[in-house]
Parts: structure tokens; sequence; C-alpha cells
């Protein structure tokens, strides 16, 4: 069996290196053929609703669209669902492909074999 990441990233605007280091950790995983779940937690929350990568901006950075596309087309997106309550975004709301999903499913995820979970 192959080693799957799990990437929780709980920055957004708020912290735009830490938020592009983890949605560029899970392009380049996903490239590489590794199996990625990407959590969008906090912040990142906003990602989840079209449009709203188009506004990250950060110098130096491969544009955030770009990698959410990667990600999307070949691993999984879940948005918090806490994260999402607390902003009134729904399932009607999100991207394609985004689910929404809470801290039962995200354990599971991390507690299996072969997993490595990282906290951006």
């Amino acid at each position: 069996m192959a080693k799957r990441l799990v990437i929780k990233v709980t920055a957004g605007a708020d912290a735009p290196e830490r938020c592009s280091q983890a949605f560029t950790v899970a392009a380049v995983a996903v490239a590489s053929g590794v199996e990625v779940s990407l959590w969008l937690t906090g912040e990142s929350a906003w990602f989840a609703l079209p449009g709203r990568a188009a506004e990250f901006e950060l110098p130096h950075a491969a544009p955030l669209p770009d990698l959410l596309e990667t990600i999307a087309a070949g691993g999984r997106l879940t948005l918090c669902s806490q994260c999402a309550a607390r902003r009134d975004i729904g399932e009607d709301d999100v991207i394609e492909g985004v689910r929404i999903a809470g801290a039962q499913v995200f354990v599971s995820e991390i507690v299996g074999e072969d997993v490595q979970a990282l906290v951006y």
C-alpha cells in the first residue's frame, strides 16, 4: 500500500505563507502520485467557495487556483463541517468536488496505516 498524506490547512489570507505552503505541498504530492487528502479549516475554509482562491496573492508563489485545481483533480478536498457552519457555508455553496465533513472523518483518515498527517 502506498503512503497517504493528509494535510490540514488552518491558515488563509491571515497567514499567506503558511497557507501557500500547505497548498504547494499538497499539489506537489498529488503530482508525484501520492494519495492526498486536503482539509480546509479555519480561515482556509473560504477557499472552498468559487472564486475565493483567485483573490489570494503571495509574491513568488504559485497561484492558489492552479494549486487547488491540481489537488482537486488528483486528491480529495474536504471542508471542515464546523468551520463551514461558522461561516454559513453550505454544500450548495462550495466548488465542485469539495465535501463537507467533521472531526470524526478527519480522525479516521489520520489514524490509518501508512498515513502521514501535516497541519499548517
